[in-house]
């Protein structure tokens, strides 16, 4: 995947397969400590530990469609090859947390690509789902609900056209306003 809205894209997606009726992603840039640090957390069916060995495999998917799974696999790769790590951690009917660390100053670090668009079309897509996404930069922090828009939305569709542009603008803007990478 060329980018790390992509990876987003393919764990939200797991997370919606997996039942999540609530689905968290933070992303904390802490360039002094050359941290860039991803965290998932839903409330889907979780795995159990044995699962959780294996998703790592690019040979191992538990879709019946196809014969691998390469999302967490190059999820897992992208972050060593810049020295950095990533863990699961998941129990059955519990859910499932998705940490990964990159290093912030390393050249192979992924960029950022459309996380505005990739979230508005995620939370457009699932309107039955609630997701939260928090951003902490030096510069500040920025939290987007869907379930806060949702309430202020009344009669309007959260997959309306006109709210998925607002959506996707209002991460956008906030992003620059915290120098978000």
């Amino acid at each position: 995947m060329k980018d790390l809205s992509l990876h987003i894209l393919d764990i939200l997606q797991n997370s919606v397969m997996a039942g999540a009726t609530s689905i968290k992603l933070q992303i904390d840039e802490i360039p002094s400590d050359d941290k860039y640090m991803v965290k998932f957390t839903d409330d889907g069916k979780g795995m159990d530990a044995e699962m959780v060995q294996h998703v790592t495999d690019p040979f191992f998917t538990t879709r019946a469609t196809r014969k691998v799974g390469l999302g967490l696999p190059l999820l897992k790769q992208n972050a060593e090859r810049t020295g950095g790590s990533m863990t699961i951690h998941s129990q059955p009917g519990k859910g499932t947390n998705v940490d990964v660390e990159f290093s912030y100053k390393h050249i192979d670090r992924l960029p950022s690509g459309d996380i505005p668009g990739t979230l508005a079309l995620t939370a457009s897509s699932y309107p039955e789902i609630d997701f939260k996404y928090t951003h902490n930069t030096p510069q500040g922090s920025f939290i987007f609900d869907t379930a806060e828009i949702k309430d202020s939305l009344g009669d309007l569709a959260i997959n309306n056209p006109m709210v998925i542009a607002f959506m996707k603008d209002l991460i956008r803007d906030n992003l620059k306003e915290i120098k978000a990478s």
